[in-house]
């Protein structure tokens, strides 16, 4: 019953959020724009909040031991390979997505029609989430 309980107020989150997104007056011009925080900043609270994360220990502690083998040598040296190279690869993919998201954003800044049917577009895929979220059974 809890777990419904949550299930229905993060659906209707999700629809007010939704709403929200499509009611909002569309910004006229956002190339004149700051960002909100600094990209230092926002690398912080990133790090912090990967650090914070209890699914992340758990991955490690779940996926890595299942590539060690102990007639290889030190475990704990495999596993802080094994766990270097996943956040190297990680960093790698995030940076490649960042620089191509970068680009594309300003190129879509630019564009007046992206700029009116943004919100609309994101509002609709939130009140699509939500309903989905309200609907499913499990």
């Amino acid at each position: 019953m809890l777990f419904s309980i949550v299930k229905y107020i993060g659906a209707a989150y999700l629809v007010y959020l939704g709403i929200r997104a499509i009611l909002e007056k569309a910004p006229a011009d956002l190339a004149g724009r700051t960002l909100p925080i600094s990209a230092g900043r926002a690398f912080r609270q990133a790090i912090l909040t990967e650090v914070l994360n209890p699914k992340t220990a758990l991955f490690f502690l779940a996926f890595l031991p299942q590539f060690v083998h102990p007639q290889a040598g030190f475990v704990v040296l495999q596993l802080m390979l094994l766990g270097i190279i996943f956040v190297l690869l990680g960093l790698f993919s995030t940076v490649v997505f960042a620089v191509s998201a970068g680009g594309l954003g300003s190129l879509l800044r630019r564009n007046p029609a992206v700029l009116k049917w943004q919100g609309k577009v994101v509002g609709g895929i939130y009140c699509a989430l939500g309903l989905r979220l309200a609907l499913q059974q499990r």
